[in-house]
């Protein structure tokens, strides 16, 4: 129980990193500085606040290094549950660190842009390539989302079956599995799906089910196992 529980806690600690920093970069950041379909005012947002705009780039490094270390100390904590079930959580996290690492170069692009040559703020062609490199950033984020969701159904089912960690929790992470695979399919099939009162809502059984796991994880532990049937 020692072994879990010291386990339990640095799982716990790495998904806070990942929750707060994904919070400042995936939600703050772009809440502060992106002005929905005015390139003008996101240029003039970004380029008087560009350090907020780079820390932002900064937590996406500090978010995905935390997130690939994650699934190893829950892969310790949870492999005895079920094996396969682990190493399933374990590669989709894997497969998408790449594609989120690589995703960050948008950022870097529009960084590009705005140090460049010419004034970005008078320049409608240089405020046009901020907002396509801001869009492809946003296409690959949607990508990952996939794998973001889909490692969920593993991990669910593992804190769902350990015993040791709330069964409602693992509920809650499986049904957030489906919420970011609705929320995919949803904006690639639906031009106007983020207007839909579903894209606000879809995705809050999964952010409960993380939060309340990382909250557990780092400050209860684990408790004593149950039989596993």
């Amino acid at each position: 129980m020692d072994a879990k529980n010291r386990n339990a806690r640095i799982a716990g600690f790495l998904y806070l990193i990942v929750v707060v920093s994904g919070i400042f970069t995936l939600m703050y950041v772009p809440g502060q500085l992106i002005v929905k379909g005015d390139a003008a005012a996101t240029v003039q947002k970004i380029v008087a606040n560009e350090s907020l705009y780079r820390w932002g780039i900064a937590a996406g490094f500090i978010c995905y290094t935390a997130f690939l270390l994650l699934p190893l100390f829950l892969y310790k904590l949870l492999h005895e549950v079920n094996e396969w079930y682990a190493r399933l959580m374990v590669v989709f996290v894997i497969v998408s660190s790449p594609i989120s690492f690589l995703n960050l170069i948008n950022k870097f692009a529009v960084l590009s842009i705005i140090n460049g040559p010419g004034n970005v703020l008078q320049n409608d062609a240089l405020q046009s390539q901020v907002m396509f490199y801001n869009g492809l950033y946003n296409y690959g984020i949607l990508i990952t989302f996939i794998f973001w969701g889909l490692w969920l159904l593993p991990f669910g089912y593992l804190v769902f079956r350990s015993g040791f960690l709330p069964k409602f929790l693992g509920i809650l992470l499986m049904i957030g599995c489906f919420g970011y695979l609705i929320n995919v399919f949803g904006r690639t099939l639906i031009p106007d799906y983020n207007n839909l009162p579903i894209s606000s809502y879809i995705s809050i059984p999964g952010s409960l089910g993380e939060i309340g796991t990382c909250l557990w994880l780092l400050i209860v532990g684990v408790r004593k196992p149950k039989s596993i049937s």
